[in-house]
């Protein structure tokens, strides 16, 4: 039996797309629930439930036929205006392009070299001292790099904590850690090997491997796996 739909505040809680999507995630909602929570309301005449299942019996609920709708044809709709039919638009533009990244393989790190060209480019001529994390799988294959300090001209402090709890995070299995000297000088300082030595420690307790900490500069690198440091 269909519900008498008036306006999505007068359901009860459980049954309203934002609230059950919180309390069950997107799994448990319907395909009309997610657009109508794109829409984010409907009209005086309909909800935008109603108005989420009448463009979905447009295109005879193939959603791959709604993605090819113009603005034009969302238009003729009663109550899709612009910025609904904007949204609409630009949230199939957005799965388009995850599905594209998503198909492209992870960069493998499988030297020094392999990782000091993918990082160089961000640090080599920065004026100041920055640290960087590569996160990898077990495959070696980059997950992230992320920035995760920066300093003066001379110096970085680690936060060997953060580090170690977003590799968990994203189920990463190893680490490089990397960062740029902007004076030029390739070699590590006294801060640079202790740090390291830190967070290596602290990794093996967490089942994580540091394959490498790189000291980035204008016209190299230094590489303490290749040094033997690590």
């Amino acid at each position: 039996m269909k519900k008498n739909l008036t306006t999505i505040k007068n359901w009860d809680e459980s049954q309203r797309p934002r609230e059950k999507f919180l309390a069950k995630g997107a799994g448990a909602l319907g395909t009309e629930e997610l657009i109508a929570i794109i829409l984010g309301s409907g009209t005086t005449k309909k909800n935008a439930v109603e108005l989420s299942r009448e463009l979905l019996d447009a295109a005879e609920n193939d959603l791959h036929r709604l993605s090819k709708f113009s603005l034009e044809d969302y238009k003729e709709f009663d109550g899709m205006g612009v910025a609904k039919a904007v949204s609409i638009m630009a949230l199939f533009e957005f799965s388009k392009r995850y599905q594209t990244e998503k198909a492209q393989p992870l960069p493998q790190i499988y030297s020094s070299s392999a990782a000091a060209n993918n990082i160089s480019p961000l640090l080599k001529d920065l004026p100041h001292e920055e640290c960087w994390v590569m996160y990898l799988n077990r495959s070696n294959r980059l997950i992230s790099k992320e920035k995760v300090t920066s300093g003066g001209v001379s110096s970085t402090v680690l936060d060997v904590k953060m580090i170690l709890k977003r590799a968990m995070a994203k189920l990463a299995t190893s680490i490089i850690l990397i960062h740029n000297h902007p004076s030029g000088n390739k070699k590590p300082g006294k801060d640079d090997i202790i740090q390291t030595k830190r967070l290596v420690d602290a990794a093996k307790l967490c089942d994580i491997s540091i394959l490498d900490h790189l000291i980035i500069t204008q016209d190299g690198y230094f590489s303490f796996s290749d040094d033997g440091a690590i």
